[in-house]
């Protein structure tokens, strides 16, 4: 079925998108059927007609969506567990509104990453380029207009442009060497594996620390909302949650924390002594559990990270931009300045 639907599971944003448009019809009284139905109608593309004719065929022959959606295998695994519990419990349009929200949470999550890593990656490659376009092509001219001068480079700019002369000699070793970079840079954004590495080597500095950690909060406070809101109690909502979760320091605190809830601590405490949420997190989980609403708090919580994330990776981009900037000018400018400056001092003294 997976094959014959789509190769690649949906994104985020589609998740989102389509759960979404499940919870406005089941909210509006119509059958999940009818929904699909009236959905399959409005489908702008062959391929979401063949998969929404798919979820049609399969839920009137199980009357199960969450069956419907599984056999297609597009849809993650958390998503497809709440959707049988919404089924299960009777709360599948409440389930389906706060999938919506989950998943478009975690499409600004990857948004946000993807902007902070692209655009230093950009910057990066073009001030590369600069510099070999400097030391390739502009150096080896100012060596003929010295030469022509009765002269030759010296000191610096000599070592310079002797790198320019290496780097155009072994071209093919640099080539692959370039090469070999660029795999690695989509081995570590675009692999399972990669991401894993790229995290554990992002944790020995501060701020990408700092980042990972509220992103695991994020979708931890996330993840506990939908869950908590679907009547599950907190154990059954850790055990849930655990499969979002892909930091494995974040995954001790997890796991703390379900040990003081078997115990007999309160949700709140365990989450505090855990390490989970602190300082206004922590009071915030405290204050819904006095009074019942853990799941709306959590959803506040999770909230207030997305905020703190986005603001953490615009900070950080309003700074690497002109630092980069005034990196890749001062490069240029010593490498002229190392040429500029004899000549001058040549043509001065003729």
């Amino acid at each position: 079925m997976e094959n014959q639907l789509q190769a690649k599971p949906f994104s985020n944003i589609e998740v989102s998108s389509f759960c979404g448009q499940i919870a406005l019809i089941l909210k509006s009284g119509i059958s999940s059927i009818e929904g699909i139905t009236i959905m399959l109608e409005d489908a702008s593309s062959a391929d979401e007609k063949q998969i929404l004719q798919a979820i049609l065929e399969n839920i009137q022959e199980t009357g199960s969506l969450y069956q419907a959606l599984d056999a297609t295998g597009l849809f993650p695994a958390y998503m497809l567990h709440m959707v049988q519990i919404g089924e299960e419990t009777g709360t599948l349009d409440e389930v389906m509104t706060a999938l919506g929200d989950h998943y478009d949470r975690e499409d600004s999550i990857a948004k946000s990453i993807k902007n902070a890593i692209t655009y230093p990656l950009i910057m990066a490659g073009m001030m590369v380029v600069v510099i070999l376009v400097l030391l390739v092509k502009v150096m080896p001219i100012f060596n003929q207009v010295f030469i022509q001068l009765g002269t030759e480079m010296t000191g610096f700019s000599r070592t310079l442009m002797n790198l320019g002369n290496a780097i155009n000699r072994y071209s093919i070793i640099f080539i692959v060497i370039l090469v070999i970079i660029a795999a690695l840079i989509l081995y570590t954004t675009r692999t399972a594996r990669g991401k894993r590495t790229f995290r554990k080597l992002a944790y020995h500095f501060k701020f990408s620390r700092a980042i990972y950690e509220e992103i695991a909060a994020c979708r931890f406070a996330s993840g506990m909302a939908l869950t908590l809101s679907s009547g599950l109690n907190p154990e059954r909502s850790m055990e849930l949650v655990t499969a979002l979760n892909e930091d494995s320091d974040f995954q001790k605190k997890i796991d703390r924390c379900q040990e003081l809830i078997n115990e007999g601590s309160d949700l709140s405490e365990a989450l505090f002594s855990a390490g989970i949420f602190t300082g206004m997190y922590a009071r915030m989980a405290s204050i819904g559990g006095k009074t019942g609403s853990m799941d709306q708090v959590m959803n506040q919580i999770a909230g207030l990270y997305q905020d703190d994330i986005d603001n953490r990776m615009n900070n950080a981009l309003a700074v690497l931009e002109p630092t980069l900037v005034i990196a890749l000018s001062l490069i240029v400018g010593v490498i002229l300045l190392s040429v500029m400056l004899p000549l001058m001092g040549i043509m001065s003294s003729i």
